[in-house]
This record gives C-alpha cells, structure tokens and sequence, in this order.
C-alpha cells in the first residue's frame, strides 16, 4: 500500500488530467495543420487563376474566382464556431461581388484548375455543376438546371470554351475539348472533341491538332 502510495504521488506519475491535456494538445496541433495545408492549396489556386485571368488585378472574373475559392476553403474551418465567422464573412463578399460583376459563381460548385470567366455580366452557374481544368466561360452564360424539380446541372469536362450567352442545363455531360458556341442551348449529351452551336445544339465534329487534344479523364 505505501509503495503505491509513493507512485502515485510521484511528480512523474501520469494523470488522467494530464492524459486528457495530452489528447487536447495533439487535436488542436493536427487541426492546425490541415487547416495550413488547405490554406497553402487555397492560395496556390488563387495565384493559378490570377495568371489564368493575365495577371490582372481589376479582372472581374478573378474576383470573382478569389471569393469562390476562399468559399470552398472555409469548409475545412474547425471548429465550427470559427467557421460560421468566415461563412459570414463569405456571403458578403459573394453577394458584392454578384452586385459588382454580374457573376454569380457559388462555392458548391466544383471548378478545376485554370478557370477563366472572360468577361462579366448575366454569368449564372449552379452550385450542382461540375467543371474541369482549363475551362473558359463569358457573359451571359447559365450552367445549371433544366427544371426546378431536378437539382442536377451540367458536368463539364477539360478544355471547354463556352461562348457568350450560351446556356447549359440539365443532367448532361459535355466532353473533354468542346466549343460551346455563342448562344446556344445545350440541353444533351456533347461528345469530347466536337463543337455545339445553335437552338437547340447540334453537334459537331472539331479539328484539333493531336497535339492540342486533353487525354480523356480517367485515362
């Protein structure tokens, strides 16, 4: 009894208290390195879409793209408290930049690298749409549903040029290296490699050089 007595007493005894610190200690180290890390990535994809916009400070789209990105990133915030501060922070400046430039781009939805909004005004795009790298889109165009009751919109594969006004709605998958032509209405299926023009889109094969054509993703 008096030698567990003295071991428990002893200045290097273990406690729960000091276990439970331990624990605390470690959760909050490793939170803070994921929350770095996602911070590095979101500034890394801003720097990406600042050169995509030719490194223009007054571009409306890389306005545009610094506030998405900064939207996505606050989903990785812990804790909670702490994200419903940035959150906050984030719908004001998506609403002003909306008002500013005419671009409504909300964080759910999902933009790959290089993302170019060429010009500003009358720019929809669904929170349910997917985009991949090196796409480019232009005023007046809407990527999203077809109908209220269906919440899908367009997935949109590598190297799609979407002219101005052009309209994309609906579950449909557009391919890797389409042209989207001005105005259009795009309301099917678009192969990769083809160019969509007209109401509604016909579908067209594209000339492109081997050299310049995206490898299927996936492949």
């Amino acid at each position: 009894m008096e030698l567990g007595a003295r071991a428990s007493n002893s200045p290097h005894a273990v406690t729960p208290a000091a276990v439970a610190a331990g624990a605390l200690a470690a959760l909050v180290v490793g939170q803070g390195s994921r929350l770095f890390a996602k911070r590095t990535r979101m500034f890394a994809n801003i720097r990406g879409d600042f050169h995509a916009h030719g490194d223009d400070w007054s571009a409306q789209g890389f306005w545009a793209m610094t506030v998405y990105r900064f939207g996505r990133w606050r989903y990785g915030v812990r804790p909670i408290a702490l994200r419903k501060v940035f959150s906050g922070i984030y719908k004001v400046l998506f609403k002003g930049v909306q008002i500013l430039t005419g671009i409504e781009l909300p964080c759910e939805a999902e933009v790959g690298k290089n993302f170019v909004i060429d010009h500003h005004g009358g720019i929809i795009v669904s929170g349910y749409a997917k985009f991949g790298d090196n796409c480019r889109i232009r005023s007046g165009v809407c990527v999203g549903l077809a109908r209220v009751g269906e919440p899908c919109a367009p997935v949109i594969g590598n190297n799609v040029d979407i002219g101005s006004g052009a309209k994309l709605l609906g579950r449909i998958t557009i391919g890797d290296n389409v042209l989207i032509g001005a105005n259009a209405v795009v309301i099917r299926d678009v192969p990769a490699n083809s160019v969509a023009v007209g109401i509604p889109a016909v579908v067209k094969a594209r000339n492109i050089p081997s050299a310049r054509i995206a490898p299927e993703r996936g492949t």
